[in-house]
């Protein structure tokens, strides 16, 4: 079932953020940025992963993530609603971070907050002086907040889906402190209705992307001076999925550009990405699956680049997963589980998601090889019956640890991946076949592709 919020109130909701606020930065600071953080809040189809809070999730590159915390938030709202959607992590003017966040928990999208969530931080690793600001004192919703620098009034702009008289615009105010803000104002209000504002600022350029409610399609638009209703359309509309929102809009640390969706039919939770070289030249993309895996159970979340201090002290108070994931190298979007104790390759999002998540140990039979223990039948391990891959619970038999051993070798069809040979059948190797597990000889070329993982989180 799509959770689409125009399916639970009568406007749809969300967005991402990231508001990089390149003007506001010397080159030298946006230059020492290596890595990322992402903010997000977590939903699962069946909603059984679904938490509220902040979570957050590191990467090298931006595209492949490490969920920080064992994937549980690392702050949670404690007034209004006592939960959030759609946070955004941006870096101030004074290096340090600011973290604002729609008032709801839930689906319920018909409940109305005319506040924000927000807290403060000097490096991700603690959060202080919560607080929630007041943004306007209507009826209308204050959903999917983001924020831009606008030098020329030495503010913040926050910008903010906001419905009013039966439309669906965004809205802005202006805060020097994040403390208080200025009289709401309308941001953008074109000829339809819009959703879920994500705002970059590049030189003296500022790009505004957002859902057209119309068509259900992302587009860009742009402004010289990013003053409210200054914004032109410039893009094609983008979609991946069934139905997408959210637009995450991202200079990378390498001078790139990235756009996340986040999509929510044929299922909840699945994100996307769009890439360019050129943020001004309607060249948007498609990513293959294959280079980028999503925080797990991620929604509508934001992007910020860190310094390698920043990343290092992050991992050191939150934790790296003790859990890791196996995905498919030919199909992309799908992961190694288990279901019904059979093994098997399904696309992902899907309930129970820990059926994915594994316990990479030392062989059982041989320490310098490895076993896959499940972490939500902790002592069961994936092990080969005739040739097939079956969850079982160990034994204690010399059998079952050498059927559930396997040599981690370079990726048959891609060697910066995996590839795992097994143990007790040395000319086998783990492989998916009709999007069944088992090991076979490897030969061909779409074999060797079947038999090609890689190690995630």
């Amino acid at each position: 079932m799509s959770l689409s919020r125009r399916q639970f109130g009568r406007t749809a909701l969300t967005t991402a953020a990231l508001a990089t606020g390149v003007a506001a930065f010397p080159r030298a600071a946006w230059a020492a940025n290596t890595a990322y953080v992402f903010a997000y809040f977590t939903e699962t189809p069946n909603q059984s992963a679904s938490n509220y809070g902040l979570h957050l999730a590191v990467s090298r590159d931006g595209l492949n993530w490490s969920p920080l915390n064992q994937n549980n938030p690392v702050a949670t709202p404690t007034a209004g609603e006592q939960g959030l959607r759609d946070p955004q992590v941006y870096r101030k003017a004074d290096g340090a971070f600011v973290v604002i966040a729609t008032d709801l928990k839930g689906t319920d999208f018909s409940s109305v907050s005319q506040y924000l969530h927000v807290w403060d931080s000097v490096n991700l690793t603690a959060f202080t002086n919560y607080r929630r600001l007041r943004m306007h004192t209507t009826g209308g919703h204050t959903w999917a907040p983001t924020v831009f620098r606008d030098d020329s009034r030495g503010q913040y702009g926050i910008v903010y889906s906001f419905n009013t008289g039966g439309r669906d615009v965004l809205a802005v105010n202006y805060t020097a402190d994040f403390q208080t803000v200025g009289a709401q104002q309308t941001f953008f209000s074109p000829s339809f209705n819009v959703l879920d504002g994500d705002i970059v600022v590049d030189g003296n350029t500022t790009y505004l992307y957002y859902k057209n409610l119309n068509d259900g399609l992302l587009y860009g638009a742009r402004s010289s001076t990013g003053q409210p209703n200054s914004f032109t359309t410039y893009t094609s509309g983008l979609r991946q999925g069934n139905a997408i929102e959210a637009p995450l809009l991202l200079k990378t640390n390498e001078g790139g550009w990235r756009l996340w969706g986040d999509s929510f039919s044929p299922v909840n939770n699945d994100y996307y990405l769009w890439t360019s070289s050129t943020i001004g030249a309607n060249a948007w993309t498609a990513a293959n699956q294959r280079d980028y895996t999503p925080p797990l159970n991620a929604k509508h979340g934001s992007i910020a680049g860190i310094t390698d201090a920043e990343y290092t002290a992050l991992v050191s108070r939150w934790g790296l997963p003790g859990w890791v994931r196996l995905k498919s190298y030919n199909f992309p979007d799908r992961f190694v589980r288990h279901a019904n104790l059979v093994g098997r390759i399904d696309a992902y999002p899907f309930d129970p998601h820990q059926d994915q998540l594994w316990r990479m140990v030392p062989g059982l039979a041989d320490s310098a090889g490895v076993s896959f223990e499940s972490v939500n039948r902790p002592g069961s391990y994936l092990r080969h019956w005739d040739y097939a891959m079956r969850l079982d619970a160990n034994d204690g038999t010399a059998v079952f640890r050498a059927d559930a051993t396997f040599h981690r070798v370079a990726g048959l069809a891609d060697g910066s991946w995996s590839s795992f040979r097994s143990y007790n059948f040395p000319t086998r190797y783990l492989r998916h076949y009709d999007y069944l597990l088992r090991i076979d000889p490897i030969s061909t070329a779409t074999e060797r592709q079947d038999a090609t993982f890689r190690v995630t989180s």
